[in-house]
């Protein structure tokens, strides 16, 4: 991953940007010698977010099978069946 000094994106900003476009390559932004952020485009930024909504879903899932709050297909079936009739 490329890492770029926040005063060199301030300098080069619309140069950085079409390079990020192009490549695809997230830029680790450091302001004094730190982390500070992380540059993205925004197709990938999407994608990403996509991803977490679906990873949080599944783990919504998972902790109602755990807790006890699901219920078999047949039941799901059920109490689904006033909706789909």
């Amino acid at each position: 991953m490329r890492s770029e000094l926040v005063t060199t994106l301030k300098r080069r900003a619309t140069e950085i940007l079409s390079e990020l476009t192009e490549d695809k390559e997230p830029i680790l932004i450091t302001q004094h010698g730190l982390p500070s952020a992380y540059l993205v485009d925004v197709e990938s930024f999407e994608l990403m977010q996509e991803r977490l909504t679906l990873l949080e879903g599944i783990a919504r899932g998972e902790q109602a099978v755990l807790s006890g709050r699901s219920v078999s297909n047949a039941e799901a079936k059920r109490r689904m069946s006033r909706w789909l009739e």
